[in-house]
């Protein structure tokens, strides 16, 4: 009864820490004829706020194969180190090179038994001498489907019709890598929450290459997309009330 005469005032939420945050970011894999190619673009946002504008969001798991992350960058940086851990005690005791489908199929495990604990989706890609190339997505709630490309991160609704076009089997290294920083280079121009530069890694039989394309360098970008150098021209640079002159450095001068 005097709980209920005499309740307790309630403590004022702490929007950082009680809300729920905008997290972006854009994530693919694509398989190619002889390897796979892994591409993120490298803002980490946290709502309206610019976190990190160049993390690395391609992680090595094992010197074959290697993930894309998305969601809660805590999380996903945790999972990784651990399934990159496994896969190197699988590879010392087995003395063989790890199969891709391995550490896919651990963070399968890892995110379906903690889907209700954790933020991830997870991509992993890479190439080993049974399968070649291989691409497994592994989306929030811990599903595993593997396929031809993948897809991820918020950026990824603005591509799904885009590689519908563009995508096609069996490409080469050259024109795997081309279409991943298209791709990549368009999401960042449509979703507010990816930008930065452009990070690639190429996985083969030869090894993993990397590269990072800044964002002067990639293909696309709506400031240089002629079809809206026209709506530039359209918009003034300043509102039509703002009142022109010299600044004025004397206050005693009469306005």
């Amino acid at each position: 009864a005097a709980k209920e005469m005499f309740e307790a005032p309630a403590l004022p939420g702490d929007p950082q820490l009680s809300a729920n945050v905008s997290l972006g970011t854009t994530i693919m894999a694509v398989a190619f004829n002889g390897g796979v190619v892994l591409a993120a673009d490298s803002r980490t946002s946290s709502g309206r706020y610019v976190v990190n504008r160049t993390s690395n969001k391609l992680t090595k798991l094992t010197d074959n194969i290697y993930c894309c992350r998305s969601g809660s960058a805590a999380d996903t940086q945790f999972l990784a180190e651990m399934v990159s851990n496994y896969l190197e005690t699988q590879r010392i005791e087995s003395g063989k090179e790890v199969a891709v489908v391995s550490g896919a199929s651990l963070f399968h495990k890892l995110c379906y038994i903690n889907k209700w604990g954790i933020s991830a989706g997870i991509i992993v890609g890479g190439y080993d001498a049974t399968n070649g190339g291989s691409v497994y997505c592994i989306p929030s709630g811990g599903c595993m489907v593997k396929l031809p490309y993948a897809l991820g991160g918020s950026g990824s609704i603005f591509l799904y019709s885009y590689m519908d076009s563009h995508y096609k089997p069996n490409m080469t290294k050259d024109e795997c890598l081309a279409l991943c920083r298209s791709a990549v280079a368009h999401a960042l121009s449509r979703d507010g929450s990816s930008g930065g530069v452009v990070r690639t890694m190429c996985i083969t039989a030869d090894g993993a290459e990397d590269s990072t394309t800044p964002w002067t360098a990639i293909p696309y970008t709506l400031e240089r997309d002629p079809k809206y150098q026209e709506l530039v021209k359209a918009n003034l640079p300043y509102s039509s009330t703002t009142k022109e002159g010299e600044n004025v450095t004397d206050s005693s001068q009469n306005f």
